[in-house]
């Protein structure tokens, strides 16, 4: 995964550099189209200079490079060596949401729906997933498969089993700080400030860093020495529907760990936005 980390920073850095650069060169034209004009020609070169500021004069070649900027990357998967993995090609890459937040909602067969502020600018491609897979019904009538010892519901992935998801990862992009290390004086440490508060919507990817469609919903505060979950976004509404699923008993699963549910829990559908909203179509058949 490093190197698609590496280059989706490159893409990021290279996009803010052309936004700066020619901002830059915009007010450097102007300035010099509005130096030492005579008094008679002043208001015409200073009403062309802020229209070219503005980019009204810029060439297509440069609305081209901006237009062509990928935004997110999407690693491939392959189904043949995951059979668990489901094909729905991949989401764009480019000409998405970079800032607000939008609305997550989980409609459960235990209760309210779940409201969910997605963090669009710090979790881009996160939330550009969640909007591309609902947009293809891939959560609708998936189950939560896990409830962690952590304090949090596990869902999205369609076989239940934990390996399931899209053909494509991407990496995380909204990690929490590590914890510091313990301070050797003979003082008492504070108490770590809460990695994951209730409420919080995270990532979970296999390995870490490897996300797909699985997320975990904490119904309760989580603090982690090693944050492995990238935080997508934030429970607004429904909090207490979460709080009753995560009171379901669970019992071991053939590994051991007491995590699976003793009730089934169904999503019935999940939506980003206005529900019926199309879904962006597929990089797959971009040419």
């Amino acid at each position: 995964m490093a190197p698609s980390k590496d280059r989706q920073r490159k893409l990021a850095r290279a996009k803010f550099d052309r936004q700066q650069a020619r901002r830059a060169e915009r007010e450097r034209r102007r300035r010099r189209i509005t130096a030492g004009l005579g008094t008679g020609l002043a208001v015409l070169l200073i009403v062309a200079g802020v229209a070219w500021a503005g980019g009204a004069f810029d060439s297509d070649d440069d609305n081209a490079t901006t237009e062509a900027a990928d935004i997110c990357l999407w690693t491939p998967l392959d189904a043949k060596t995951n059979t668990d993995l489901k094909e729905v090609g991949t989401p764009p890459t480019k000409d998405l949401p970079e800032t607000g937040t939008e609305t997550m909602t989980i409609t459960t067969d235990k209760g309210d729906p779940i409201q969910v502020g997605l963090d669009v600018e710090n979790a881009t491609c996160a939330a550009a997933s969640f909007s591309y897979l609902a947009g293809k019904k891939f959560f609708d009538n998936t189950t939560c498969h896990e409830i962690t010892t952590e304090g949090a519901v596990r869902c999205g992935d369609p076989t239940g089993t934990g390996n399931g998801g899209p053909t494509y990862s991407f990496y995380s992009e909204n990690l929490p700080a590590a914890a510091p290390e313990p301070s050797p004086s003979a003082s008492a440490a504070p108490p770590a400030e809460v990695t994951y508060p209730k409420g919080t919507v995270a990532m979970i990817g296999n390995p870490p860093g490897s996300n797909g469609s699985q997320f975990l919903l904490f119904f309760k505060d989580f603090t982690a020495a090693n944050p492995q979950y990238s935080i997508v976004g934030t429970v607004t509404a429904g909090l207490d529907t979460l709080e009753k699923i995560g009171k379901i008993p669970t019992v071991e699963t053939t590994g051991g760990d007491k995590i699976s549910p003793k009730e089934k829990i169904t999503i019935k559908s999940l939506t980003v936005g206005a529900a019926g909203t199309p879904a962006p179509s597929a990089s797959a058949a971009q040419s």
